[in-house]
């Protein structure tokens, strides 16, 4: 039979059970509690059938007054060992005034643990015992756990955090806490080896580490399924478990401890992470470059300078707004410190929808036409929340492509001067949103936040201004082109 999966609870030892002296349990039969033959207690079943095993997941205590036991004894337990039994309790009443010899001769033969429960004790005191030590057992778990969270994350403070995590591990586990190179050399250590057994357990962990270690020998080879995050073992007394470090390019953080108790993988969860963070490489090569450029550019660098250092471009200007997480699009050059999220990234990059957020994307743009990308970023995304599209774009395929961008630039201005020189920036992106949805006033104005009537005061000062008919299509359409190569 399968091992019989245990639910995520601290499980009750029998030694615990015996000694509430309100319940008068008397073991008489099987192996003592810390013989080994004494499984924890998860749970608590109550049965008169004669054949129990089907109805058993393992790690029960099964409690029965043995009305149907006469027919075979040693068959009864042997079927309880068999479905994974914890223990027998044998009520002495209605059925029996004691326990049966042939039952506990039968359970010494199966190494069944055999409690004897008094005719005071209702099965339901001993069933609600159980869940209130396994209560307890778990709120000691947590404490446990929650305070070796603190000591490990004091540790990791420390002017030398790997070794300082590496003791305090060591310390909480009550074992020794080695982290591994990719060689399997250690590289530092903490703790007390087991005695005796040392070297073997030094070998087994050595093993261990590499099951957790993707293309190491005897692990997972590289190209196939990766390798677990953890695995354990035993080697004679000692309880063993290696974890991968995350960060640190092939490293083991392997654990030797005398036992396992309940919430030891939680707390050397936590000095993975932790180990993880420490040991990755404090800064990329392409975060060196960044960091570069932007200290050159606070001490007064041109633009065009710091651009080898960035990366070859051209470059892609993103606007966003939304709720939850920021969309990054895979580029670490974003600026999230506004109520407008803009990242800048490469033009090859793929940009797709980033659900809850809108986006507004530039034509791809070289270093020195970034202010201007930025702006077609943010006509983008005014755009996108007008129409209530998910993503929009800035396009300039067209005609407008054909012409020489200098005098295209010449004629923008000539045609837009009598807005004023500089034109307000207020009536600039008033007609070029209003012209972008068509003329519509309501989306305009939710596009802009502002309200209706003020659009439409500003677009009849343009049309006053400009001595323009705004209704014409032949005049929208230049002042269109005209506002895309101002």
């Amino acid at each position: 039979m399968p091992d019989p999966a245990a639910p995520p609870t601290s499980p009750v030892q029998l030694s615990a059970l015996l000694a509430r002296r309100d319940l008068g349990l008397r073991q008489v039969a099987g192996p003592a509690a810390g013989e080994g033959g004494g499984a924890g207690v998860h749970w608590v079943h109550t049965s008169e059938m004669a054949d129990p095993y089907p109805y058993l997941l393992g790690g029960e205590l099964l409690l029965t007054a043995g009305v149907q036991l006469a027919e075979d004894p040693d068959r009864y337990a042997a079927r309880i060992v068999a479905a994974g039994g914890a223990a027998l309790g044998f009520g002495l009443a209605p059925v029996y005034d004691t326990v049966p010899e042939a039952l506990a001769a039968a359970c010494d033969r199966h190494g069944l643990p055999l409690l004897e429960v008094p005719t005071r004790t209702p099965f339901t005191a001993v069933a609600r015992a159980v869940w209130g030590l396994m209560a307890e057992a778990r709120h000691h778990e947590l404490r446990r756990v929650s305070q070796a969270q603190q000591g490990l994350a004091a540790a990791a403070a420390r002017p030398d955090p790997v070794p300082a995590v590496l003791r305090q591990l060591a310390t909480r586990l009550g074992g020794r806490a080695v982290l591994l190179a990719a060689d399997g050399t250690a590289l530092q250590a903490a703790g007390r080896e087991p005695e005796p057994g040392a070297r073997e357990a030094r070998a087994a962990l050595a093993a261990l580490a590499r099951v957790v270690r993707p293309g190491a020998p005897g692990g997972s080879p590289a190209g196939h399924r990766s390798a677990p995050a953890s695995a354990t073992d035993t080697a004679g007394a000692a309880h063993l478990a290696a974890y991968a470090v995350a960060g640190g390019e092939g490293l083991v953080l392997g654990v030797t401890t005398p036992a396992r108790e309940p919430g030891d993988h939680t707390i050397a969860g936590v000095a993975v992470v932790l180990l993880s963070l420490l040991t990755a490489p404090r800064q990329g090569a392409d975060e060196a470059a960044r960091s570069a450029a932007l200290v050159r550019l606070l001490l007064g660098a041109a633009p065009a300078d710091v651009a080898p250092l960035l990366g070859a471009g051209p470059w892609t200007v993103v606007h966003a707004h939304g709720t939850g997480t920021p969309p990054a699009l895979g580029s670490p050059l974003v600026d999230a410190s506004a109520d407008t999220v803009r990242i800048l990234l490469p033009a090859d990059r793929e940009i797709a929808r980033h659900p809850g957020w809108t986006l507004g994307v530039s034509a791809p743009a070289e270093l020195r036409d970034l202010p201007a990308a930025d702006a077609q970023a943010g006509r983008a995304l005014r755009h996108a929340e007008a129409t209530r599209t998910p993503l929009s774009r800035h396009s300039t395929t067209g005609l407008a492509a054909l012409l020489d961008p200098a005098e295209a630039a010449a004629h923008a201005r000539a045609l837009l001067a009598p807005l004023g020189d500089p034109p307000p920036a207020a009536l600039l992106e008033t007609l070029r949103t209003w012209l972008a949805l068509h003329g519509s006033w309501d989306r305009t104005a939710v596009a802009l936040n502002i309200h209706r009537n003020t659009v439409r005061q500003r677009i009849g000062r343009c049309a006053a201004l400009l001595g323009s008919d705004l209704d014409d299509m032949d005049v929208r359409t230049e002042l269109w082109f005209a506002l895309g190569r101002g």
